[in-house]
């Protein structure tokens, strides 16, 4: 038999074992192509558009790293499944050297051949999805189909250079190993312990007490206890390493404390599933410690940052609202006059109000929630804006009360403010003290006028009136369009005026546009990554439960000529894929939710509508995997016997 016959009947022979690596190799290089074609694409460019290029730049290399991992471990799977078939070919007389260059053209003509599909089917998508990028970012643009030769040469010489790492770890393999330990490596247990240490059951304890120890004090970083810089990064840095470190250790110790603990409240006497289930949790979960590490840290990463990104993109318009509460907010009366007057001539109907503001100095400390002496805050001088009630609609204020509009959600977790108490105006020759009556939500001036993201003070107008004799106020004008729809030409001549610097004076329609592409852009390119490694680490346990069943096939066909019907075996299998895959899927689930929770008010201001549809969908997609597995196994159990 020629080497060329040999490669083709290897090639029909393990065909069934490589269909997913062939499978994930298409959509990794589909994924890839298509990434880096909208990289190039000229609307992307500096010039174009919309400027995304250098993240998706920085988003693909990345991309390189996840890819190459997946590809570097999905190969070692599949080289372990055949390392008996290479220590036959040892056997017959063929040398190393000639194995390897058999095994070489053989995976080059799988892989290329790959490659060439998955850029075919990458320049298919690729209109499709640089269209729902223009969507994400709210750009109205045509997205035209655009071959790009300098994203083929890219992903051309990438995958190349996975190639021949992943041919270096085969030669690395092969030297290394020996006839003999070439017939032993699929009958190599995975460290399969009959009793539990002392040192597993300290770890598994440990591993708990460290995961919620991260989580407490995630929900304490913003609460107020923490007023320093250094103490923030201390406690970020511990919630990062006792989150890391425990996750690993309740895979190494915990899952595996927790299952011996049922065991034994079972006293030896456990059903089919039970056995089945179990014995995955309590020894495959230890050996694959590192690797469920890896894929749970990722996914919450993953999940964490896309929801953070969703959570932006969602509360776009609301945060523009509360930067610029009226369609154009100017706080020069000239310009704002001026600028009136050109919407006027250019047929735009709209409506008019000004604001006088004061800026005034306040004791605050009796209203404060919060201990503030570490973080320089002078609570009993702090300058507070202040406006008078007819301002607020609908707001009527005794003489001697006050109140608080339009406080920052930051702040408001940073700083809280009690629901009543005193504040002390500090004027020129003495200090006035005023009831406070509350925070209101709604924004009724620019936030130009807010110190910090504090609140703006509502006085009555008899009260006002009397500030307004010792401090001179500034004018607000807030300038509406009656039809919505013609925002964007107005604000072509609002740009013209010199008034679109987005600080003094502001745009609502620009504020939120520009909220909706920056963020856009980045939760387009966070789930492209994401997804990314939700098909890869999904495609990696799933390796891993062909590698399992294989070892696991003897087994089955024991237990079916004990007696066990196929369901019986299913049943179990069932439970055991439901730790495999869903134990990694709810730690990573956990991890994020806390991650976001401590933090998501830096984002927008709405969390829970955005994060749960973005868990969701992740959920979802990677219960695929464990579907794909239990069909797997239900082929395995049927050839058993």
């Amino acid at each position: 038999m020629s080497i060329n016959q040999l490669i083709l009947r290897n090639l029909k022979k393990n065909l069934k074992n490589y269909y997913l690596y062939v499978f994930a190799l298409v959509f990794s290089v589909a994924l890839y192509f298509s990434f880096v074609t909208l990289q190039y694409d000229p609307a992307m460019s500096q010039d174009g558009s919309v400027k995304g290029s250098a993240g998706l730049m920085v988003a693909s290399v990345l991309l390189i790293g996840i890819v190459a991992v997946f590809l570097l471990y999905a190969n070692a799977l599949f080289v372990k499944r055949r390392s008996q078939e290479i220590g036959l070919f040892q056997l017959i007389g063929m040398t190393k050297n000639r194995i390897f260059r058999l095994l070489t053209i053989e995976n080059l003509i799988i892989y290329f051949g790959s490659m060439a599909v998955g850029i075919f089917i990458g320049f298919a998508v690729s209109k499709l999805i640089l269209m729902g990028f223009f969507k994400i970012v709210n750009v109205d643009e045509v997205a035209d189909l655009h071959f790009s030769m300098a994203a083929l040469a890219q992903t051309l010489i990438v995958f190349a250079g996975i190639f021949l790492l992943i041919m270096a770890t085969m030669y690395i393999f092969m030297r290394k190993q020996s006839i003999l330990s070439l017939f032993r490596v699929t009958s190599s247990t995975q460290g399969k312990v009959k009793k539990l240490s002392i040192w597993e059951h300290i770890m598994g304890i440990l591993g708990i007490v460290m995961i919620a120890s991260g989580y407490y004090v995630s929900t304490q970083l913003f609460e107020g206890d923490i007023t320093t810089i250094n103490g923030l990064f201390i406690a970020m840095t511990f919630i990062l390493a006792s989150t890391i470190i425990g996750t690993y250790f309740f895979y190494k110790g915990s899952v595996r404390f927790v299952s011996n603990l049922l065991r034994k409240r079972k006293a030896g006497y456990m059903n089919i599933n039970e056995v089945l289930s179990l014995s995955s949790m309590m020894f495959r979960m230890k050996s694959n410690a590192l690797l469920l590490t890896v894929i749970t840290t990722v996914s919450a990463l993953a999940i964490g940052l896309l929801a953070l990104s969703y959570i932006s993109l969602y509360s776009a318009e609301s945060l523009a609202e509360n930067r610029s509460p009226d369609d154009f907010s100017i706080t020069n009366e000239e310009k704002a006059l001026a600028f009136s007057e050109t919407l006027e001539d250019e047929g735009f109907d709209h409506s008019y109000r000004q604001v006088e503001v004061l800026q005034a100095r306040f004791n605050v400390e009796d209203i404060l929630d919060v201990d503030l002496e570490d973080m320089n805050f002078n609570v009993e001088n702090t300058t507070i804006p202040v406006i008078s009630e007819t301002a607020v609609p609908e707001l009527d204020l005794e003489a001697e009360n006050m109140m608080m509009t339009g406080y920052n959600d930051i702040m408001q977790s940073y700083i809280s403010l009690k629901d009543n108490g005193e504040v002390e105006w500090l004027s020129e020759n003495d200090s006035v003290k005023l009831s406070y009556q509350g925070l209101r939500e709604d924004y009724v001036i620019s936030s130009h006028y807010t110190v910090g993201g504090l609140p703006i003070g509502v006085v009555s107008e008899e009260q006002f009136m009397d500030m307004k004799e010792q401090l001179e106020p500034s004018i607000y004008t807030g300038i509406n369009l009656e039809d919505d729809s013609r925002n964007e030409a107005a604000f072509q001549l609002f740009e013209e005026a010199g008034l679109a610097d987005g600080t003094e004076h502001r745009s609502q329609w620009y504020v939120e546009t520009s909220q909706k592409q920056n963020m856009g852009a980045v939760m387009f390119i966070v789930a492209f990554l994401g997804l990314t490694f939700l098909i890869t680490s999904g495609c990696i346990l799933y390796f891993k439960q062909m590698d399992e069943g294989e070892d696991e096939k003897d087994s089955y066909t024991i237990l079916r000529k004990l007696g066990f019907t196929r369901g019986d075996l299913l049943r179990g299998i069932q439970g055991k894929q439901l730790f495999n895959f869903g134990v990694p899927l709810l730690i990573g689930l956990l991890h994020s939710y806390f991650a976001v929770k401590s933090g998501w008010f830096f984002f927008g201001n709405e969390i829970w509508t955005p994060m749960l549809m973005v868990m969701g969908v992740y959920t979802a997609l990677y219960s695929i995997f464990g579907l794909l597995s239990v069909l797997y196994y239900k082929k395995v159990i049927k050839e058993a016997l």
